[in-house]
Formats: C-alpha cells, structure tokens, sequence
C-alpha cells in the first residue's frame, strides 16, 4: 500500500499482522488484514484492492464540457459523470485517459493536462482515480466495448454546476472534478497544458 506517513504521524500508523484474501475478481480483490493498532491492541480491516483509474474533463471548443450518461448497476441508476476508466496493468494513466476518452465519446488529440488525484473512498477501498483535463479535442466515433453502454451528454459549465447542486449528479470523481472546473476557469488553480503525441 501506498504511504506518505512521516515521523510525526507515529502515533496513528497502523501495522499489518496478517492478510487474508476474501476474494479475487477479474477486475476487483477484497482483503482482510489483521492490524497493529497504535496503543498495541489489535483489530480487522476489510477493503477492496482496485487497480487505479482515470477521469477525463474534456473541455469542448463551445465552452461546454462533455459528460456522458451511462447505467451504473450497483446503485441501479443512469449517472451523469465525466468519461472515466479504469487503469490496464503497468498503464501510463494520461494514456489511459486518451483511451477511456476515445472509447467513451469518440474525442481524440488536443492538449492535456494533469490535475492530481483523488482516493475515492479512503474506508475500504485502494482506489485512486488520475485527473486529467483535456481541450482542442476532434470528435469522431466513440468506441465502446461490447458491455458498455454510454450516451454523450455535452452540458454548459452552468449546467454542470447546477446539477452538482441540485444533486442531479451524485458521482464523486464528477464532483471533484467540478471542483477543479470552477477553480481553473477561476484561474486560482494553474494547469500545465501539453500536447496529445
């Protein structure tokens, strides 16, 4: 697991024990692990093992920004979010992004920009999802797997917004991602722009 913990946060590390798999998906593992608590006791942790992802806020030349529709069956409902997927073993993520993107919407090219990162749900599960932005992008035919069933769904930047507050859209990587949105059109948050290879 990944660790940022310094010196200072002693006090708080836990320390595992002992690991047991649960089980082992094609795409997702869950875990428990024994663990050493800070005071000595001990105690379980139960979390999923995902493999990383990438969200795209791709900006149209029109001042829109492209969302898309899709039915997420877990929570048994059409969610409004930005072009999203998850990383394929050793995957550069700005690759993954470009991939997801064209996949998803049929948009290629342009400048990109990553954003930082995000852990989805800190409680039990790895995941963390890269943020990219992209612009000056072409459009073309999008190129869904077999599976994956995704409408287009251009909205204007006001448009988003509202939803986010209306609680039209519920998706947390969308809404961090509209967070981002508002505070670099602000210009109080710089992005560093590079060309798609």
């Amino acid at each position: 697991m990944e660790s940022v913990d310094t010196n200072e946060d002693a006090h708080l590390v836990e320390k595992p024990l002992k690991q047991e798999s649960l089980f082992e998906g094609s795409f997702l593992r869950a875990r428990r692990d024994t663990v050493l608590l800070p005071n000595g006791h001990s105690s379980t942790r139960e979390y999923i093992v995902h493999p990383g992802a990438v969200v795209v806020v791709p900006m149209l030349d029109d001042g829109r920004v492209l969302t898309v529709r899709q039915y997420r069956y877990p929570i048994g409902r059409v969610m409004i979010e930005f072009p999203a997927g998850k990383l394929d073993p050793g995957e550069d993520p700005l690759e993954c992004g470009r991939r997801e993107l064209l996949e998803e919407t049929g948009y290629s090219g342009g400048v990109w920009s990553a954003a930082g990162a995000m852990h989805v749900a800190i409680a039990y599960s790895t995941e963390i999802i890269h943020i990219f932005f992209a612009r000056g992008l072409r459009a073309g035919q999008a190129q869904t797997d077999a599976d994956e069933f995704v409408d287009i769904h251009p909205m204007t930047v006001d448009d988003l917004f509202a939803a986010c507050r209306n609680g039209q859209i519920t998706d947390s990587k969308t809404l961090t991602c509209a967070l981002w949105l508002q505070n670099v059109l602000s210009g109080a948050w710089e992005l560093e722009w590079k060309h798609a290879s």
